[in-house]
This record gives structure tokens, C-alpha cells and sequence, in this order.
């Protein structure tokens, strides 16, 4: 036995993969031109992450145009003028609107989970956006002709297939990126979006068996995008409570950007339920400083004070560029605070005997 450690998801992409983007969006570089690129680019990810020493891969994300927008990319019944998601330091990220249905997804993440098992004979999970992210597509002035309870039961529909995909392929877990949970809360204090969003969440959850949902993750943190977060000031105590009640095996939470990391396990601790396993985070990509292996170690070391040894595991805070435009972070230094997490989190299981 050992303590586990994962990656969230999405890794930066370089430079001539960029370009290869950019050429693509300009139509001067064909779709099959840009799919052996982003092929190229996910096969170097899982190299660099086993040479890291990763036990579990991912793909880095690398053919996804965003963790959140993947399965939306390419429809034609969208308005670009939806939700507004706006970060502290001034900047937004906008999702598109739906203006017509039904609501389908173009594509379904098992595509990029075999595809980068062809690269590996290594474990590999993969991420999902969490379908309360997608139900803030819906417009606010409604649809004709299609409901928000016709739409919302399209998307649970949806989402299950894409999860379900994901397991039947061999994922190792399928992790719900949930930031939109933080975020939740920093709209609407009374914590009645976020009732709804763990409500969204879990009429897609309860389609799983007991062995499926131990093969589930939730994701949550205060967005992580050109060096910035969106709900970072939202206090933990306010999110936690609800935020267990989502029915997965796994959460992964971030921890090493909290100001006060102890207090916030120590609330984790009395609202998880004892058949969960949780990731704590040890790595905060958005600080430009790599850590060092031994500040990983006296992380997690912090966290057995606070969660069972046997239930505790390492992740990042977020992905290193959610979105493929984010080069805030070089890849090289991506890899290395992977590569921290990974001695670290081992220095720390030897210590405590595991």
C-alpha cells in the first residue's frame, strides 16, 4: 500500500502546438493536419509524465480546446453571448448560449481517453466537464420550443454517456471538474445555485453502481486561469458540507494555494463520509516557483493529520492551462512540479509507514 497520487488534467500546451492551433482556427491548416499534431503532443505528455514517475496518466488535455467546452465545440445551435465567468485580476472567460434542441454532445471524452491509451500500458483517467458547468448554457430568457426540464434531462442523458463511455473504455477514474461549485456560492451567498448544482450533479450519479461511483471523481477549486482565480475569497466551510454530498468515490480538492490549508482539512474531516478517498492538493500551478519535494511531503503529512492515511491522496490544485490559450505556465515547468509531487508524496508515505 502507498499513498495516491494524480494529476487533475490539463497540461500547456508548446509552443508549435499553439501555432498549429492558431493556423487551424485561420483555415490554413487542415483538421487532419492539426489531429497528428495534438496526437504527437499527447503521446510526449504520457512519456514526460511516466518519466516523472506517475503511477496514473492523463493526456494533458491536449486535443481538448478547453476542460469545459470540449463537448460542445463545433455545434451549431450556440449564441457566443452566454455566461460571464470573471477572475480577479480583471480578465473573463464567456461561455457560449444554447438557442436551440435538443441538447447533444459533439464529442464524448472517451475519444481522448483511446487515444492516449494507444501511447501507454499504464493506467490513464480521464476528466469530464460536470454537468452542472454545462446547465449554465441554458438562457436565461428560455428556449421556444424546448424546455429547461426538456434540456436538463438531455444533459443528464448526455453527461452519463459521456462518463460512462470513459468507464466502459478502462479509464482508471473519471474525474467531474466541479469549479463552477466555488464559484457557485461567490453568485449566489444563500448557497441555493449550489443546491443545484450538487442536485444536477447527482441525478446523473445515481445512474452508477456502488463499484462505478468508487471509479468517480469530483474536482473542485477556485479556478486556476492566466495565473488567476475566480472564487478564491469563498470560504471552504461554505462549499465543503454540500460539496461531500455529491455521490463519488473520489474528491479532489485543492489545498496548496489555501491560506489556511489545516483548518480547511480539519472541516473536510468532519464532513466526509468514510467509503471516499481524498485527494489532497500539494501543488499550486499558478505559483511560478517549483516545489520541492520535501514541501510536498510536510503537505501531505499536514493532511494525515487530518484525513486516514488510507483514504488520503495527492493531486494538483487544477489543471496547469484549462484553457488551450493559457501559457501562464511553461510546460517544463508543469512537469516539474509533477515531478515534485510524485518524490514527495512517496517521501511522505515512507515516513508514515504505508
Amino acid at each position: 500500500m502507498t499513498i495516491p497520487t494524480e494529476n487533475i488534467g490539463s497540461i500547456p500546451r508548446s509552443p508549435e502546438l499553439l501555432n498549429a492551433l492558431t493556423s487551424h482556427a485561420q483555415g490554413s491548416l487542415p483538421d487532419s493536419a492539426l489531429a497528428e499534431l495534438q496526437d504527437q503532443a499527447v503521446a510526449d505528455t504520457i512519456r514526460r509524465l511516466e518519466e516523472a514517475g506517475c503511477p496514473v496518466l492523463t493526456d494533458g488535455e491536449q486535443s481538448k480546446p478547453s476542460f469545459a467546452t470540449y463537448p460542445i465545440a463545433g455545434s451549431t445551435a450556440l449564441d457566443p453571448d452566454g455566461a460571464i465567468i470573471p477572475f480577479a485580476d480583471g480578465h473573463q472567460r464567456q461561455l457560449p448560449a444554447l438557442t436551440a434542441g435538443p441538447f447533444r454532445y459533439q464529442t464524448h471524452a472517451d475519444t481522448y481517453l483511446r487515444a492516449a491509451q494507444q501511447h501507454t500500458a499504464k493506467p490513464v483517467k480521464q476528466a469530464v466537464i460536470a454537468p452542472s458547468a454545462l446547465s449554465l448554457l441554458y438562457p436565461a430568457n428560455g428556449i421556444e420550443g424546448y424546455s429547461q426540464a426538456d434540456f436538463l434531462t438531455d444533459l443528464a442523458d448526455q453527461a452519463e454517456a459521456d462518463i460512462r463511455g470513459c468507464l466502459d473504455a478502462g479509464a482508471h477514474v473519471v474525474q467531474l471538474d466541479f469549479t463552477e461549485g466555488r464559484l457557485s456560492l461567490k453568485l449566489d451567498p444563500s448557497g441555493g445555485l449550489l443546491k443545484q448544482f450538487i442536485a444536477v450533479n447527482n441525478q446523473v450519479l445515481d445512474r452508477f453502481t456502488d463499484a462505478e461511483r468508487a471509479r468517480i471523481g469530483v474536482h473542485t477549486c477556485p479556478g486556476g486561469d492566466m495565473d488567476s482565480t475566480h472564487s478564491l475569497d469563498v470560504d471552504y466551510a461554505d462549499l465543503l458540507p454540500e460539496l461531500f454530498q455529491l455521490r463519488a468515490g473520489n474528491f479532489y480538492l485543492q489545498m496548496a494555494s489555501e491560506p489556511d490549508p489545516e483548518r480547511v482539512l480539519s472541516i473536510a474531516s468532519e464532513h466526509v463520509r468514510p467509503d471516499v478517498r481524498v485527494f489532497v492538493g500539494v501543488i499550486d500551478p499558478i505559483d511560478p516557483q517549483v516545489e520541492t519535494a520535501e514541501q510536498v511531503r510536510d503537505r501531505v503529512l499536514a493532511a494525515a493529520r487530518h484525513i486516514p492515511v488510507d483514504r488520503l491522496g495527492t493531486c494538483d490544485d487544477c489543471g496547469f492551462s484549462p484553457f488551450a490559450d493559457d501559457t501562464s505556465t511553461s510546460r517544463e515547468t508543469a512537469f516539474a512540479k509533477i515531478a515534485a509531487r510524485v518524490a514527495g508524496t512517496a517521501m511522505a508515505a515512507e515516513q508514515l509507514g504505508v
